[in-house]
């Protein structure tokens, strides 16, 4: 009989954490380091890892590589072509503890502290080669690569602009001193956006590699460790806060228009989709909707461990963990993706096929829309609506559905790019 209760008791303990540990979140692959893994990034067809080390730092992916740093020293090339077993095929070290990784092309560009930018030629996964380095003043922590030239979050020293024109001779071209530390970097168009640290988002010039200068900041809440870009708006972490969202369409008068508070720490954070991921020490990766910048809502999460560092790449999210290596996680809520070629059809309810802007008609005995609301498929709210035109160009595409206070009944529209 005790027996018996003992395994209902666990039974119920695991299902209740089971219920607790993801929504709308689920594991697809695993790859373990040698040792606790900084950053990451993706690339091709394999996956780059940096190796041994004391915890994970950063992540970057794109297409079917992943590209992993560790504290260690090292690089370790992670084939993730199968997302459901990726699997390591090659790897590189180096002295110092590597922290951030951006990839482009066959190289992957490498921060180390100390040590400055590591140029890694990546053409061949299997056996990676350093061909070039540019040592920096400070404390190498982010990095962002934009064309011919990669941007480097130097903690003490700000952002330092280095041309890879030639990648076997990376060389600096320019800086832009910072107030604080500088803990991270992404580039979009002409401005740089750098977390630092106690003096929050600063917005930077790069029109002129030679000469980045400072246009604009905007304090926040804590210490800024993480930031992505995605259109209008940037997205920062905050080591003892959360994430807040930055509206940027004027970066010489950048304004915190929203936040979304999480517990433990924050760092690693990528844009995708009309959501922001963010890897949050203790709490794993969250996923947060920004349809609504202004009200930033949290729509999924998986608790993987300790993640440090996040990259989205195409339909999955890259975690890298403190102990727990690359984590392979898919994102299921918010719509549920039609073909590319959904249309009307002649019998039954007729979807609304919307593209960028969701025209959203007053019916003629409805003077006005009363509290209208876009629904996920999961009919948790995305977005207020307004009579007349609304933007629906962030959301990721897939089904919907219009719910008006005054309405009998909810509209489905099908969102696509």
């Amino acid at each position: 009989m005790r027996a018996t209760m003992l395994v209902l008791c666990l039974g119920l303990l695991i299902g209740v954490a089971s219920a607790v540990d993801s929504l709308n979140v689920r594991l697809i692959g695993i790859c373990d380091t040698p040792g606790a893994a900084n950053g990451v990034a993706v690339s091709g067809t394999h996956a780059y890892v940096p190796q041994p080390s004391t915890f994970s730092r950063d992540l970057g992916v794109s297409g079917t590589h992943a590209y992993v740093t560790t504290e260690g020293g090292g690089l370790r090339v992670i084939s993730v072509a199968d997302p459901a077993h990726p699997d390591e095929v090659g790897g590189y070290y180096t002295l110092g503890v590597m922290e951030g990784v951006a990839v482009s092309g066959d190289y992957a560009y490498v921060v180390v502290f100390p040590g400055g930018l590591r140029v890694v030629s990546v053409s061949d996964p299997a056996n990676p080669v350093e061909v070039g380095y540019c040592d920096t003043p400070g404390g190498s922590c982010g990095v962002a690569v934009e064309g011919d030239y990669v941007y480097v979050a130097d903690l003490d020293s700000g952002l330092r602009v280095i041309s890879v024109a030639d990648p076997v001779n990376p060389v600096e071209v320019g800086h832009c001193n910072t107030p604080d530390w500088a803990y991270g970097v992404a580039v979009s168009g002409s401005y740089a956006y750098v977390a630092d640290n106690d003096s929050g988002l600063r917005v930077i010039s790069v029109v002129d590699a030679a000469h980045p200068v400072e246009v604009g900041y905007c304090d926040a809440p804590s210490a800024a460790f993480g930031v992505a870009v995605s259109g209008d708006y940037a997205y920062v972490t905050g080591i003892h806060y959360g994430m807040w969202v930055m509206s940027v369409a004027d970066p010489a008068h950048p304004v915190a228009v929203g936040s979304c508070g999480l517990s433990g720490e924050a760092y690693g954070i990528a844009a995708s989709g009309g959501c922001v991921h963010v890897a949050n020490d203790v709490a794993g990766l969250r996923i947060i909707s920004v349809a609504d910048p202004a009200l930033p809502d949290e729509v999924g999460y998986y608790r993987t461990g300790f993640a440090r560092s996040v990259f989205v790449c195409g339909d999955y999210t890259y975690v890298m963990d403190y102990l727990g290596g690359l984590q392979i996680l898919q994102f299921y809520g918010g719509g549920v993706e039609e073909a590319p070629k959904a249309g009307v059809r002649t019998a039954g309810p007729i979807p609304t096929v919307v593209r960028g802007v969701l025209d959203l008609q007053v019916g003629s005995r409805q003077q006005a829309v009363d509290r209208a609301e876009l629904l996920d498929a999961a009919g948790r709210r995305v977005m207020n609506l307004q009579a007349g035109a609304n933007d629906v160009s962030r959301l990721a595409p897939g089904v919907y559905f219009i719910r008006e206070a005054q309405a009998k009944s909810v509209r489905k529209v099908v969102i696509q790019r």
